[in-house]
């Protein structure tokens, strides 16, 4: 699962300003994603139909490029679907009931706090997103930022649960992010707002695997 979590675009239709969502995704994929969320939120989010059929086409897409494909808090669609997994936040269907109902599935929860850490099941989930690292435009609803602190933290305590960091995430911020303990980022705005999808797509994972080299090089080291 860490492998996976290297590059995790997230991404709706109210995020793609410039370009369609479908051509947003699939450049995205052409150039090194290795995770992608469906994340429809918003006062002009599609709703019912749409977004069902929006799912689909954008899972076809993932299929295509065998990127795992995640829809944000909506078990009924990733059950309809067959979707490959869901993500989910504190205030959302609680993990325990979401892995009855997908037993077989990538869950992923949001935490952003140690507090929020210690009181998730996570022998649940398959990954924790912790952030917002940033301050981030992208959510609405989003929490003071945390920096790398509770990353920090949680590897101190667990070194074997997957973590993606996620608020705010530029390529700028990916070596101290990985080097805090994280095994990738996630991103929205970096992606779908870039000028150019396709080489900020590829520079994000290029910083990413940079980073993941240097922090096993220094590993080693103290070993």
């Amino acid at each position: 699962m860490k492998d996976t979590l290297k590059l995790y675009f997230v991404c709706g239709t109210v995020d793609c300003s410039r370009k369609n969502i479908l051509t947003v995704v699939e450049e995205a994929l052409q150039a090194g994603i290795t995770l992608f969320q469906f994340r429809e939120k918003g006062f002009t989010a599609l709703q019912g139909k749409e977004k069902i059929a929006m799912a689909k086409q954008l899972q076809i897409l993932c299929m295509q490029y065998q990127v795992p494909f995640i829809i944000d808090d909506d078990i009924d669609l990733v059950e309809l679907i067959d979707a490959d997994g869901l993500h989910i936040g504190q205030n959302d269907l609680p993990v325990d009931e979401a892995r009855r109902r997908l037993p077989d599935k990538i869950i992923g929860l949001s935490v952003s706090t140690m507090a929020e850490y210690q009181k998730s099941q996570l022998s649940v989930v398959d990954y924790i997103g912790i952030g917002p690292f940033n301050p981030t435009q992208s959510k609405a609803d989003a929490k003071p930022a945390v920096g790398n602190r509770t990353t920090k933290a949680v590897r101190e305590i667990n070194q074997d649960i997957p973590i993606v960091a996620i608020g705010g995430i530029t390529s700028d911020f990916v070596h101290d992010i990985i080097e805090s303990g994280a095994d990738g980022i996630a991103v929205i705005s970096a992606i779908s707002k870039a000028n150019h999808i396709v080489d900020a797509t590829r520079q994000l994972r290029y910083e990413v695997e940079k980073a993941l080299v240097n922090r096993q090089k220094h590993s080693d080291v103290i070993k």
